[in-house]
């Protein structure tokens, strides 16, 4: 298959296919944005009029595209967080956010449909709700974890800074850290627009969920159930070592504990980050909500409707997570002499059974 048609297969479809579920509508959507964004008089009108008949502003949100207004949110959040992260140099603004916004960005989308039509769709309601469970339940983690602290801070951070220097962090955090996130937490949620923007003006809409909707519930909740057992046995693991360390020497350490990281209990034996794994999956899963509302508008069910715009956000998430766990490896195999034989024992993601030469090197030895 040549460049062009690699090119071609993910952005044309056949006639039935749904605009709004299109690149071209995505761009169109994009470049209105843009064009506001950067025009002064289309700004300054926008405040003037919200100034002079604030009741005006409900009619206004409704009016406007929600892909449209959350993306001026972003884009107010993205100057927000930038500005509190120079100022304070904490570069984890975004990081506390990360569970909160795209719940916001669901449903954004599911009552802005509502305000227009009086019901709810069900596969945005479903989805807002799901999307909600799962940044409850990282927000407690990354809270009892000191996240939201002041002084609070992603490790791998002063690690960069440490390498880059200010002026290479500070353009991080201006072409990276700030926009880049804060944009990908939006789009990670656009799956659900497609079903606001191909049934918000429909004259017949759902009012259940189709299989694969039920389908995508079912797998949602299974890798949420994933990360949330190794969140809790990293947590765990974490809280017990530093609570032996205050009281032993490290030598005086056995198993799993003396090595400084968990490797041979729970589901790290079988990956390596398997909270990382489940993320990933669960966004991918996500995106099936926009393939079952393709489906529903199309009546179609072959294999172009599993593809639209709104693929590139996990895409993008999934290697984003290339990237950032390859530095969170890169410390951890600095600070721990035997990491490197757990990266050759165990996968990085996807959870397998440990290759036995180096597990069985490394295993706690039994008591006599």
């Amino acid at each position: 298959m040549g460049q062009e048609s690699v090119i071609y297969w993910p952005t044309h479809f056949g006639p039935d296919f749904p605009q709004n579920a299109s690149w071209d509508h995505a761009r169109n959507i994009l470049q209105r944005y843009f064009q506001n964004i950067t025009s002064f008089s289309a700004i300054s009108s926008f405040v003037r009029f919200n100034i002079q008949d604030p009741s005006q502003f409900i009619t206004l949100y409704k009016e406007t595209d929600p892909l449209e207004s959350s993306l001026y949110l972003s884009s107010v959040l993205i100057t927000i967080h930038y500005l509190m992260s120079e100022i304070t140099k904490n570069y984890s603004q975004v990081d506390r956010a990360w569970s909160i916004l795209p719940a916001v960005y669901a449903w954004h989308y599911a009552i802005h449909d509502y305000l227009l039509n009086g019901s709810f769709h069900p596969r945005l309601l479903v989805g807002s709700i799901l999307i909600s469970i799962w940044g409850s339940r990282l927000t407690y983690n990354f809270a009892r974890k000191g996240g939201y602290y002041f002084t609070g801070h992603d490790y791998r951070f002063p690690y960069l800074r440490e390498k880059l220097g200010a002026v290479g962090m500070a353009l991080l955090n201006l072409v990276f850290i700030a926009p880049f996130q804060n944009l990908l937490l939006l789009f990670m949620v656009t799956p659900l627009y497609i079903t606001h923007s191909l049934f918000s003006k429909a004259s017949i809409r759902a009012t259940s969920l189709s299989c694969l909707d039920w389908t995508t519930v079912a797998l949602h909740l299974f890798f949420l159930f994933i990360e949330a057992v190794a969140d809790e046995q990293q947590y765990v693991f974490q809280t017990e070592k530093y609570a032996l360390l205050s009281h032993l020497k490290k030598d005086q350490l056995k198993g799993d504990y003396k090595l400084g990281f968990l490797w041979h209990s729970g589901l790290f034996q079988y990956s390596r980050h398997p909270n990382f794994f489940a993320e990933q999956a669960m966004w991918w899963v996500i995106y099936l909500f926009s393939v079952a509302a393709v489906q529903e508008a199309s009546g179609m069910s072959d294999s172009s409707t599993y593809f639209n715009w709104t693929m590139a956000a996990p895409f993008v998430l999934t290697a984003l997570f290339q990237g950032s766990t390859a530095l969170t490896e890169k410390i951890s195999g600095d600070k721990y002499p035997a990491y490197a034989d757990y990266c050759k024992s165990v996968n990085k993601f996807l959870p397998w059974f440990p290759r036995r030469t180096h597990y069985l090197k490394n295993a706690p030895k039994k008591e006599q």
